[in-house]
């Protein structure tokens, strides 16, 4: 763990957390304390493969047998693909090899890959009449396997910035959400920067939600308002115990995995909902692939496919996320500003 507060970083930022693979067991204290709901359709379980999300009164299957939503192709989205990769006929993504519910994680078998990431990507890959084969890989190779050519996409839960615009093109398939999380009764509401003053709040370095809190910390300061602690633990499960014992006062971290914790764990709230670019810029979350790659507008096609046939709604909803839903898919839309050099 570290416990030091940071100045702004001049990298460009990432959403989700950096979060390697861990165990069933790591999953499964994700459900601790909750009631195990009865099986219903579209992709949710019962018993030990299930736990509360969603619509009220639905569950979530996290076991190996996903029946996720599938897609049909369309002929017209089809025919934006480049030509070597229908050759191909298959669409070759890249996911973070991390275990971050309910983005893309581990299923109870603690070998197959599910979450919303995959279950987008193959409605997206069904429309264009491809294949997906999924890759895992660290944060940092996703983009190495952009650049050399070995993946077609990336859905990571990565945010739209005009950094990356440089290198990547982009098709938007969920608003980019971050929330506070507090202990369950905690009364406690954050609106911006003085409702975090003198508070302890844990975040995962290199985040945009990190850059947002160093930001906060800095404008209390001059405001003369006590600085925000902020704290960096290397494993979810660390920060959950800190924040249950009292240690820290908050999370700050991307909305899915705090949607998600709040739905399962069923001890904490959240407190405080911000867009991912801060009051600059509703950040926006994309299918990633590499400048020039002929494959966004391909990739945007199939989004508003599924958008308007109801397909995407239906998964957002089976991850109790469609509060994140966009309207359309838009390719290199205005993202989050340059960095400082």
């Amino acid at each position: 763990m570290r416990t030091t507060r940071r100045t702004a970083r001049t990298t460009p930022l990432r959403s989700s957390p950096v979060i390697r693979r861990r165990t069933l067991s790591a999953v499964a204290a994700l459900a601790a304390g909750c009631a195990l709901l009865t099986a219903c359709g579209d992709g949710r379980a019962s018993g030990d493969d299930a736990v509360p999300a969603g619509a009220k009164g639905s569950t979530l299957n996290i076991g190996p047998d996903q029946h996720r939503i599938r897609g049909k192709k369309d002929a017209a989205a089809a025919a934006l693909v480049p030509q070597r990769v229908r050759r191909a006929g298959a669409l070759r993504i890249g996911v973070e090899a991390g275990s971050v519910p309910p983005l893309s994680f581990y299923a109870s078998d603690d070998r197959t890959l599910i979450g919303v990431e995959e279950d987008l990507s193959t409605l997206v890959a069904d429309t264009l009449g491809l294949k997906p084969q999924f890759d895992p890989l660290s944060w940092e190779n996703l983009f190495v396997g952009l650049d050399s050519g070995k993946l077609d996409a990336v859905f990571s839960n990565v945010t739209v910035t005009e950094d990356r615009k440089q290198k990547y093109d982009f098709a938007t398939y969920r608003l980019d959400e971050l929330a506070m999380e507090a202990k369950k009764g905690s009364g406690w509401k954050v609106r911006g920067p003085k409702d975090v003053a003198g508070r302890t709040i844990a975040v995962s370095s290199g985040t945009n939600q990190e850059k947002i809190l160093v930001d906060w910390s800095e404008q209390n300061e001059r405001a003369g308002r006590k600085p925000v602690d902020i704290k960096y633990f290397q494993k979810n499960s660390d920060t959950y115990l800190a924040l249950q014992s009292g240690r820290i006062d908050g999370y700050f971290g991307p909305n899915p995995t705090v949607a998600y914790h709040v739905k399962t764990a069923g001890q904490t709230e959240s407190i405080g909902h911000f867009s991912g670019g801060g009051d600059r810029i509703q950040g926006k979350i994309a299918a990633t692939t590499k400048k020039g790659s002929g494959l966004a507008d391909a990739y945007a096609a199939a989004l508003r496919k599924t958008i308007a046939d109801g397909s995407y709604a239906k998964v957002l909803d089976r991850w109790g996320l469609s509060a994140e839903a966009l309207t359309t898919s838009q390719v290199n839309p205005p993202g989050l500003p340059k960095t400082a050099n």
